[in-house]
């Protein structure tokens, strides 16, 4: 009995014995996790200073320069520049081209984005139930407009268009028709890039809607199939409601895209003919670089941004909905 008890007597020390270097442990993590914050601070650190010069600098050095009337006299020297408040700002809204270009990007957006999400749903359906042979041959067709340069892209489309020697022209020639001149064409010009714009990006709509297909789950399909449902009622009723939170995505993407649009008539037509071509991206390209007005083409492209912030958000909360 005594023995028992002594055993436990000398037990009991070496467990309370134990548990310092349990505490000790315990006291080593926090510097184990310190050590950790500091090796991923140091691995961040390149991409930090980058980040910083080539981004955030940019940045606030472009909203400062909004306010003041920056221009090529003060590229030598930028604290000589004048502040001069939201002028920059209010003077836009009073600039007819820069309206016009308003307009005109608005009409690119409105027109371009409903076609381009429409189309890239269609392909995706067709290419993932009914395309049963080389699904994969066009499935890399649809998508190779997208990782072509953008400039070649435009270049190729700008000979398709030639009223005179262009692809179309030579194929309306041969029974007899005439082509008219899209790209020099007030009406037509916009329409023009418009069905490039949605070609070229077709691929990116397409590949995100059939992820979203590929994830509807079979028996919802087959469950439909047996209660007699048709392909269009199968489509409305079950593939459009299951892919909208997709939906939502390619939309916002293509419209933030699409107001950014800047090369497809920097190429295809410098913004004419009469600036019926002309984006707010173009616009403030040629303030800033052409005219340096820098502080004025700052200003721009601020106004850009909170359209862009505005509009998503816009999109984000109506759509949203749609999707629960």
């Amino acid at each position: 009995m005594s023995t028992t008890t002594e055993s436990a007597a000398d037990a009991a020390p070496a467990r309370a014995g134990a548990s310092p270097p349990t505490s000790g442990a315990k006291g080593r993590e926090p510097r184990s996790l310190g050590v950790q914050n500091l090796a991923g601070w140091l691995f961040s650190t390149p991409f930090l200073v980058l980040f910083t010069v080539f981004m955030a600098f940019p940045i606030i050095a472009t909203l400062a320069m909004s306010f003041t009337d920056f221009g090529l006299r003060n590229v030598t020297d930028p604290l000589s520049a004048e502040f001069i408040g939201f002028e920059n700002y209010t003077k836009l809204f009073g600039d007819e081209k820069f309206l016009k270009a308003l307009f005109n990007t608005a009409y690119f957006v409105v027109v371009g984005v409903p076609l381009t999400v429409g189309a890239g749903l269609v392909a995706a359906v067709l290419l993932n139930s009914g395309i049963d042979r080389a699904r994969t041959f066009f499935r890399v067709g649809f998508y190779a407009p997208v990782v072509t340069s953008i400039v070649a892209v435009a270049v190729v489309w700008t000979f398709v268009l030639d009223p005179s020697e262009g692809l179309i022209s030579g194929l309306a020639s041969e029974v007899g028709l005439t082509t008219p001149d899209f790209l020099g064409s007030e009406a037509l010009a916009m329409p023009s890039l418009i069905l490039m714009a949605v070609w070229r990006n077709l691929g990116t709509v397409m590949v995100l809607f059939i992820a979203g297909l590929q994830a509807i789950p079979t028996d919802v399909r087959e469950a439909a199939r047996l209660d007699g449902a048709s392909a269009w009622q199968e489509f409305r009723r079950i593939t459009v409601p299951l892919v909208r939170p997709t939906m939502l995505y390619a939309t916002v993407i293509t419209t933030i895209g699409y107001l950014n649009v800047f090369e497809e008539p920097f190429v295809m037509t410098e913004g004419g003919p009469s600036n019926s071509t002309l984006t707010v991206s173009l616009n403030m390209y040629r303030e800033g670089f052409n005219f340096f007005h820098m502080g004025y083409a700052s200003a721009m492209a601020y106004v850009l941004f909170l359209v862009i912030m505005g509009i998503t958000v816009l999109q984000l909360r109506l759509l949203k909905d749609n999707t629960k």
